[in-house]
């Protein structure tokens, strides 16, 4: 193991490398050591033709992260699982310049592991039925993309998904503290990932790793339990300045609330306003049970969090994050994957094999749009590719799935006055179609294995049953045919017993929520 600079670091990868890089969108990322890249790349040309290996989205939307990639020629290849954080690559996609496969996120981080015990794939039902089958999309991207990474398989009678193993060649992660063994800590890290499978993929598949870290310590110093990257895992270790080592992209502070290094008030959380996101995190929250385990996405989902918290309900369920954080209240925006006061982080693989296997109660995720027939895409919009994360993971296995978000999109403005809704400028684009554009959730193996669906936006909640999308709630102060029929490509099936929704979502005070 060597000490070396990000510069030396972006010399080692060479012209056609197959490069697997760690982080959740802003947090774990070695953005020291992809900025030397990609710096050395606009001198040189090279490194070039590279195939890019990633699970969780990783990005700012602006620059950071696998953005630093997105050059023309710089990237022949993507294998993620989700691309939205960083457009100056999806746009590259969109484009057929770059070969991409959008492969569910909690899927990669499965390859990883079984490609490090040198196992052939990963053989699993998620993705069944939807763009990831090969019945379907196949998980290709674009065009352009050739090539099968996953196959349909029947055992036992029942159909199965099977995605090939993969064999990167250079690891790009991160942690805390190095000592000079190359042994590695992840004290400050909100949340471990994926990292020592990418390591021990990479090593076992003879190329190399490089980790950068923000400190290093005499051998001999980190006790054994602290090491979560060994240094028979490491070939290089770079240590990063600290304005390249922030813990998140959302600030330069490091929050020790997310490392549960303290614990802070849950009151200090900001309250949300009363608008339409609140209003459908509010109806949301009123299907939560007492001791439910529970996940919640990104977009209006995450603002479940802040009802949670309002309600004083967070000692009566556990709420969870794909990328290991279990219980607290977890973080929005650039700091999703992170949780205020967790009670444990592990790595997202264990995660994925507890949602995998059902250890979802309930799913908050995000509404992007919706069918006649329950399909959700999440995923894909006008040809530019975003990818679902751990979406699909999720939505297929959690035992009951609740998609939150706005009815129509692009300047929707709203008012809450008098308990009522109002709807001061309706939005240019509707979202309950009659096609969507990419079967990122399928509603046709929900009711295969009997998964309660519901959608829950600010003006009416929706139903999936084996008749169709029920329409069973509507806001007060609103009018059927002009604001929720009229705005939608397809006439859903209108419950007998259509009722408002709970007056107390458009109070602005507190609910009295009690579980």
């Amino acid at each position: 193991m060597r000490f070396i600079t990000g510069k030396e670091a972006a010399e080692l990868i060479k012209n056609g490398s197959t490069v697997a890089v760690g982080g959740f969108a802003g947090f774990g990322v070695p953005e020291e050591v992809l900025m030397a890249v990609e710096e050395r790349f606009l001198a040189s040309g090279a490194p070039n033709n590279l195939g890019m290996i990633w699970c969780a989205g990783i990005g700012d939307k602006a620059d950071r992260g696998m953005n630093h990639f997105g050059h023309e020629g710089m990237v022949s290849k993507i294998y993620a699982g989700h691309i939205g954080l960083a457009p100056k690559l999806g746009k590259l996609v969109a484009e057929n310049k770059i070969e991409c496969f959008i492969v569910p996120q909690g899927v990669i981080v499965h390859i990883m592991r079984a490609s490090a015990g040198g196992k052939p794939g990963v053989l699993t039902h998620v993705g069944l039925k939807t763009y990831a089958d090969p019945r379907v999309e196949g998980c290709r991207a674009n065009s352009i993309t050739r090539g099968e990474v996953v196959e349909l398989m029947t055992l036992g009678g029942r159909e199965w998904l099977f995605y090939k193993a993969l064999a990167p060649d250079v690891a790009i992660v991160r942690g805390t503290t190095a000592d000079t063994r190359g042994n590695i800590s992840m004290e400050k890290e909100a949340i471990f990932l994926e990292q020592i499978s990418m390591a021990s993929t990479v090593k076992n598949n003879g190329g190399i790793v490089i980790a950068q870290v923000e400190r290093v310590t005499e051998h001999g110093t980190l006790k054994a339990q602290q090491v979560k990257l060994p240094g028979v895992m490491v070939d290089y270790v770079v240590v990063a300045s600290p304005g390249n080592h922030c813990q998140s992209f959302l600030n330069a502070d490091y929050n020790p609330a997310f490392t549960g290094e303290i614990r802070v008030p849950v009151d200090s959380l900001p309250v949300m306003p009363l608008n339409e996101r609140k209003i459908c995190a509010r109806r949301a929250a009123m299907e939560l049970g007492a001791g439910a385990l529970v996940n919640l996405g990104i977009g209006v989902s995450e603002g479940v969090a802040n009802i949670v918290a309002e309600e004083n309900l967070a000692d009566s369920i556990t709420l969870t994050v794909e990328s290991g954080v279990i219980s607290g209240i977890p973080a929005g925006g650039l700091a999703i994957g992170a949780s205020t006061n967790p009670d444990s982080v592990i790595d997202q693989g264990y995660q994925f094999d507890f949602y995998d296997g059902g250890g979802v109660d309930i799913a908050y995720l995000g509404l992007a749009e919706a069918d006649r027939h329950g399909n959700l895409n999440v995923s894909k919009f006008g040809g530019r590719v975003v990818g679902p994360g751990g979406f699909i993971n999720i939505s297929q296995n959690a035992k009951a799935v609740i998609y939150c978000g706005t009815f129509t999109a692009g300047g929707l403005k709203t008012r809450v006055a008098d308990g009522r809704l109002h709807i001061e400028a309706e939005g240019r684009s509707k979202k309950f179609l009659n096609q969507v554009e990419q079967i990122t959730f399928s509603g046709e193996y929900a009711a295969s294995v009997g998964q309660k669906v519901m959608f829950v936006t600010e003006r009416a909640v929706f139903v999936l049953r084996k008749e169709g999308m029920v329409l069973t709630e509507i806001a007060p102060g609103l009018n059927l045919e002009k604001d929720i029929l009229a705005q939608m490509e397809f006439k859903p099936v209108i419950s007998g017993e259509l009722k408002e929704m709970d007056a107390r979502i458009f109070r602005d005070r507190p609910m009295g929520l009690r579980l």
